[in-house]
């Protein structure tokens, strides 16, 4: 599947495949906040538009769109094409500087870049119809405290996800008890048994439990008995980076 970008300027901000590490996560003892394989694939599932420049935003937390000011470090003589307050009420608006085009019956979600929480400003969520629309959208973000935030350059500003179009609405939500699906049951009550033995001996300070530090069931697609997911298992990401086939004029 193609996901095709129009660039609106010689120089748009850049579009890379998502990054997979955190500075938070980086700080943690032997970087284990990566064992969590849920969070770390979505580090990377997507793409993410830079920030051209570093900036500050200082706001006095009233509603007006002068309440906002936006200050570069430096020489950016497109700082203001390239984010603004049009919306007012502390709201950020970044324009990427692309017109983003999705396959027939494929959208966008644009939101912010994913496990990377920003003191004073949270991004704003969206779902665009890029399989027709013929303009560019803007990624907002909502500041929520006064205050300074700053954005440096090279700082992701939007993360954007191919969503199939109206698969969503298809899907029937319905709750059962565990003990509905005795074979669910049963590989839930083994990874949960196993857990509580791991954890005895953790807390006892088994030297082969501390050797081995944390179980490895979902990282490696594995049952609790050994058996390998009987579906595709992803450990890890590699997206593609956006190739330049823009005519040189």
């Amino acid at each position: 599947m193609k996901l095709k970008l129009f660039a609106l300027a010689p120089n748009p901000p850049k579009v890379v495949p998502a990054s997979p590490t955190r500075p938070w996560m980086d700080d943690f003892p032997a970087r284990h906040a990566y064992r969590c394989l849920p969070l770390a694939i979505a580090n990377s599932y997507g793409w993410e538009v830079l920030s051209p420049y570093s900036f500050s935003i200082r706001y006095n937390g009233g509603p007006k769109a002068d309440d906002i000011v936006f200050k570069a470090d430096g020489a950016a003589p497109y700082l203001s094409h390239f984010v603004t307050s049009n919306f007012t009420h502390g709201i950020v608006t970044f324009h990427t500087g692309h017109i983003f085009r999705t396959e027939p019956g494929w959208h966008l979600l644009c939101t912010g870049p994913l496990n990377r929480p920003k003191d004073g400003v949270a991004p704003l969520s969206g779902v665009i119809e890029t399989d027709w629309l013929p303009y560019p959208f803007t990624m907002n973000w909502k500041l929520t405290r006064p205050g300074t935030v700053r954005f440096e350059e090279g700082e992701p500003i939007c993360h954007v996800v191919p969503v199939p179009a109206g698969k969503v609405e298809e899907v029937e939500p319905e709750l059962y008890d565990v003990a509905d699906d005795p074979e669910l049951e049963g590989q839930y009550r083994a990874w949960r048994d196993k857990r509580e033995e791991f954890m005895v001996r953790f807390r006892d300070q088994d030297p082969e439990t501390l050797k081995q530090a944390w179980q490895r069931f979902y990282f490696k697609g594995e049952f609790p008995d050994g058996g390998a997911a009987p579906v595709q298992h992803t450990s890890k990401l590699r997206l593609a980076a956006p190739v330049d086939l823009r005519k040189k004029r």
